[in-house]
């Protein structure tokens, strides 16, 4: 077995006594344990469907939450679905980077004793769900995509691990990503797959939380966000995505890039389904001292809402600037069916934000030598070529250059703050374009053409992380060859709640997110 991949198996009998610090011990020293039996095929080929075309694995959240809470479905018998899934697809995917087998049917079994006692905690509560491997988790190795945390296993969960527990979620295991979060991978570890076409790229840097999510090997992951993490492998494999405002969920317990810009939310198959999740995870934290303390407003009944009379804004310059034709059109058809609803469409001027690309790479790579500090760069020569330049270009950043950055950054934050209090959102598209081709060396430096291809679409993505204000990333359609489009809805801070609330109603009056690659 790939030593860098390593699994647990869900054998009820494997590991009966093993805790999960035991568990991750005996994986952090080399002991390889087995993959998933093929007994279990037979084991979950009688779980139904509930009655539609749709496999169980590509069923909603909310759809699956039911079945559970009827008592239709075992959370056990979900898991193990699951993890015979992970077995077989994911051997060519390369979403998850550890599988907590034993764990998840412990999980599972104690979700479905308290079911059956008449505790149900709601539609988490037994739900399988991946953990982008930034976020600690107890016992358990945390790699952060990188060959210089190998050996690290966390003593304690992150908040967003310890609320979605809380919730009853079942964590299934630690979802690949790029080295540090940023965009090369490490040379040594796989790179996850995009699932609608091999040969396409799929996303950085919650490039596994993305794969897992659109190929049905899990109901919904956590990803992070510092320049557009969440929205690029949500666009281009067909996802779900919501930013939050930043502060809204907790950062405590996961590795920083950029502290100032980082944000940590829900990639999902559906938009209740990131509304359910969104809900667990955020809240006030006192571990993270940028935590907002605003209650958290539920959302549930937002959705009900619709969207007559809402006010969505629309700068067509700004939406269609480097944007590939199908991509306009798709947005177009977006504002044409909600209008169709009732909302009312305004026309905004997007503040000029200049060069984001440039600005953001500044105020990132600085903040990234912070944050690795402790191994960079006295352990340079374990990091990967990629983003051991990244971090080579941050300790070149002058003091003066990052001022001028964060000045850059918080004048245009008070345009776009004020721009967007004359509207309920703003739409325009999370990429210009759809899936590239992949890399060509996905740990070189960034200079493969295919990087150069993606610099129109930070206009799209690095100003929301600079203001810190919540996106939604919805399907909206898929390209000639078959590749999906993905539209953005962008709010005032803390405007979460109607997002979701207008990128359900455009969502439940299209089928695009019930479309689903085929593996």
């Amino acid at each position: 077995m790939d030593d860098n991949k390593r699994q647990v198996s869900n054998s009820d009998s494997t590991y009966p006594d093993l805790t999960r610090r035991e568990l991750t011990l005996a994986l952090a020293s080399g002991v390889a344990l087995l993959r998933p039996t093929v007994s279990w095929a037979a084991t979950t080929s009688s779980i139904s469907s509930a009655g539609s075309d749709t496999p169980l694995h590509y069923k909603s959240l909310s759809d699956v939450a039911r079945l559970i809470e009827a008592g239709d479905l075992r959370p056990t018998e979900l898991v193990q679905q699951l993890l015979y899934r992970i077995s077989t697809v994911d051997r060519s995917l390369h979403s998850y980077v550890t599988v907590m087998g034993d764990l998840a049917m412990a999980s599972a079994r104690q979700a479905e004793a308290e079911i059956n006692s008449g505790r149900y905690r709601g539609p988490l509560h037994g739900m399988p769900i991946g953990i982008k491997d930034l976020c600690y988790t107890k016992g358990v190795r945390t790699m952060a995509g990188t060959k210089v945390l190998s050996d690290f296993i966390p003593d304690f969960d992150a908040t967003v691990v310890a609320k979605l527990e809380a919730a009853g979620a079942v964590i299934l295991g630690k979802l690949a990503l790029c080295e540090g979060a940023h965009g090369p991978y490490h040379p040594d570890l796989e790179v996850p797959v995009n699932p609608w076409d091999s040969t396409r790229w799929s996303g950085v840097s919650s490039s596994g939380s993305g794969v897992a999510t659109a190929a049905g090997l899990c109901f919904g992951s956590v990803g992070t966000d510092t320049g557009g993490s969440i929205r690029y492998p949500s666009a281009v494999n067909g996802c779900i995505g919501l930013k939050p405002t930043y502060g809204r969920v907790s950062r405590h317990g996961v590795f920083a890039l950029a502290g100032s810009m980082d944000h940590v939310g829900p990639m999902t198959r559906t938009v209740a389904d990131a509304a359910i999740m969104f809900e667990a995870m955020a809240g006030f934290d006192s571990n993270d001292p940028t935590s907002l303390t605003d209650p958290v407003q539920p959302i549930g009944d937002e959705l009900r809402r619709g969207v007559a009379g809402v006010r969505i804004g629309f700068d067509h310059d700004y939406a269609s600037n480097n944007v590939e034709p199908a991509v306009a059109k798709a947005v177009s058809d977006v504002i044409s069916e909600l209008q169709r609803q009732g909302a009312e469409i305004v026309d905004v001027k997007m503040p000029d934000v200049g060069n984001p690309g440039q600005v953001w790479y500044d105020l990132e790579t600085a903040e990234a030598v912070i944050a690795n500090s402790e191994t960079f760069p006295s352990r340079a020569d374990e990091y990967g070529p990629g983003f051991r330049a990244v971090l080579e270009y941050g300790l070149q950043v002058s003091g003066e250059t990052y001022a001028r950055a964060s000045k850059h950054r918080d004048e245009f934050s008070g345009r776009l703050h004020r721009m967007l209090a004359e509207v309920d959102c703003m739409v325009c598209p999370s990429m210009g374009n759809s899936a590239p081709a992949k890399l060509t060396d996905a740990a070189a430096v960034e200079t493969d053409a295919i990087w150069e291809s993606l610099v129109p679409n930070d206009i799209f993505t690095k100003p929301f992380n600079f203001s810190g204000v919540p996106t939604l990333s919805v399907p909206c359609g898929f390209s000639v060859d078959g590749l999906p489009l993905s539209v953005q809805f962008v709010g005032a801070r803390l405007s979460e709640a109607l997002l979701c609330r207008v990128g359900h109603a455009y969502e439940q009056a299209t089928e695009w997110h019930t479309r689903h690659p085929s593996v």
